[in-house]
């Protein structure tokens, strides 16, 4: 069974008004240099308006059109609980982002007294939920997704050479203007058809009779012959080349000789052909849904005092902990919910530098952020939660007695690391604090790799040692005012300051990476030299002998 929410960006934003007058509500997203309609209301589209369709001239068409950014990650976290809604149904589920979910129904569907059933079912569901759905039911994926998106749809025929791009360029203009009378013409009669009652006035009034279909066990065939070839689920340029030959229907393709079809359409065509009609197997992949830890706290009185708080976590890690060692995991990130009693709520987070499930290791990162809590009228709810979380192994040491001893030592220095490593972030955030790892280069702003220290570990053996002492500072390279000529000048100007030459050591030659185009390094060899100036100053200065860009004497470091 595959579900189709054809208005989910649109409807995620009405069921936030909480049934308010909103009028026609557009979805709008960016498309090349232009903002297009991604989703609309059921009122939008009644106003005539499609998705695709410029925001300018939607605009033009309906004055009174509300509309929204699209947030992509909020419509992907509505489908993840569409998802765990259908669960219901069964429990092989999976998404079809961006709108749409598949269900294997095998075996569920007497449960709800046969497939017609299970669609009146979801389709009442999804009317109280205030969500619009097309399903469609098939002994295969490709199938019920034809079915749910196309089934009682007009095909449009595309007459071969109707390109104006085809066309001679002499009959272009003419073409371009055959086209808009033939366009003005076919709205003429759609109009007056609306007028006169023929056709319903308001586009979806149709859409609860094709809203479901169900194709019989084994009569693929028949229900996807009269399709369109877009049923198939193509690429738009492949849909276009079909119809440019003249294959309108699903049924135009099921009689032609298949290696001919993969070489002129393309192997996808033939391959999704065969999916929809059971030849290449296509199984459900359900999502599997994410491991939650979190405990919950109900007070039968408010409170606001830190002890109070921290008398509730009292209670409230261990429950935690014990939940993420039977999973094998430990607490990466913890976040501590509060709820007031005015119905608003509070939240402090904190991340540790190693996964742990020890309480004792939470609750001092969590007791520093106490002191931003604002109680309010009082607190009545804790909930602590592990939003992210990673398995964790325990730690067995073989071998001789003074190894395992060593072993353990450096097991508790490390711990003793992550835990200060934690507090810190606590205070200034986890991102904030880094370690370096030496790096493969001789280039001594390449020398060193700066990473995360709560996501890496330290660097292991010894570090290779350069040629000559490096500067406790390191800068980009910046221009200093002297001679230019390689001899150590006695007096320069740097940073607006002038300086004259105590005592230097040097030179040290060092060149670039001729494989590598550095645009630092387009000065081509520097000399450097370790300069003590009459101020107290210790520079590391270097001379460019020029390259791509003129030489000349520049300063990189400062000397601790």
């Amino acid at each position: 069974m595959s579900l189709w929410f054809p208005r989910l960006g649109a409807e995620r934003l009405l069921r936030q008004s909480h049934g308010l007058a909103v009028g026609p509500l557009a979805v709008v997203q960016d498309r090349g240099n232009m903002q297009v309609l991604s989703s609309l209301s059921a009122e939008a589209e009644a106003e005539g308006l499609c998705r695709g369709q410029p925001l300018r001239d939607a605009q033009a068409m309906c004055p009174a059109l509300v509309t929204r950014l699209r947030n992509p990650q909020a419509e992907r976290a509505f489908l993840a609980g569409l998802r765990r809604w259908a669960g219901k149904y069964s429990p092989w589920v999976g998404e079809e982002p961006p709108e749409a979910l598949v269900i294997d129904i095998s075996g569920c569907a007497h449960l709800f007294g046969g497939e017609e059933a299970l669609l009146r079912t979801v389709q009442a569901d999804c009317a109280a939920l205030g969500v619009t759905v097309c399903a469609g039911v098939g002994d295969t994926v490709g199938a019920a997704w034809a079915l749910a998106r196309h089934a009682g749809q007009p095909v449009r025929a595309v007459r071969t050479g109707d390109a104006i791009e085809q066309e001679a360029r002499a009959s272009r203009s003419r073409a371009r203007r055959r086209r808009g009378r033939e366009r003005g013409r076919e709205w003429g009669r759609e109009w007056g058809r609306e007028r006169d009652g023929a056709i319903p006035a308001q586009p979806g009034a149709q859409e609860e009779e094709h809203a479901t279909r169900i194709a019989a066990p084994g009569q693929m065939r028949a229900a996807l012959a009269p399709l369109p070839v877009a049923a198939l689920r193509l690429s738009g340029a492949a849909v276009e080349m079909l119809t440019r030959l003249g294959l309108h229907r699903v049924e135009d393709l099921m009689g032609m000789p298949r290696a001919a079809l993969a070489r002129r359409a393309g192997a996808d065509v033939t391959r999704r052909l065969d999916q929809a009609l059971g030849v290449e197997p296509e199984p459900v992949s359900p999502i599997r849904a994410a491991p939650r830890f979190a405990v919950r706290l109900t007070l039968p009185e408010p409170i606001g005092l830190q002890r109070d708080i921290l008398a509730g976590l009292d209670r409230l890690l261990p429950a935690l902990g014990r939940r993420l060692h039977r999973q094998g995991r430990g607490a990466r990130r913890v976040r501590l919910h509060l709820l007031r009693t005015d119905q608003t709520m509070q939240w402090v987070e904190v991340g540790l530098a190693r996964p742990s499930a020890d309480p004792d290791r939470i609750r001092p990162l969590l007791a520093m952020k106490l002191g931003e809590v604002d109680a309010g009228f009082g607190i009545d709810v804790l909930r602590l939660e592990a939003v992210q979380s990673e398995p964790i192994h325990a730690r067995q040491h073989k071998g001789h007695l003074e190894a395992a001893s060593e072993a353990v030592a450096r097991q508790r220095v490390n711990t003793g690391l992550d835990e200060l490593i934690g507090r810190l972030g606590a205070r200034i955030g986890l991102e904030r604090i880094t370690r370096l790892h030496p790096a493969e280069s001789h280039l001594p702003e390449k020398c060193a790799t700066r990473l995360a220290a709560a996501w890496s570990e330290p660097a292991g053996g010894n570090w290779p040692v350069p040629p000559t002492p490096r500067p406790l500072l390191l800068w980009r390279p910046e221009a200093v005012m002297a001679d230019d000529r390689p001899a150590l000048p006695l007096r320069f100007r740097w940073r607006a300051r002038r300086f004259e030459t105590r005592s230097a050591i040097g030179p040290e030659r060092i060149a670039p990476e001729w494989w590598l185009d550095d645009p630092d390094w387009r000065s081509g060899v520097r000399d450097y030299w370790r300069v003590v100036t009459a101020s107290g100053e210790r520079l590391w200065l270097y001379y460019a002998h020029g390259g791509a860009v003129s030489s000349g004497w520049f300063c990189h470091g400062l000397f601790a």
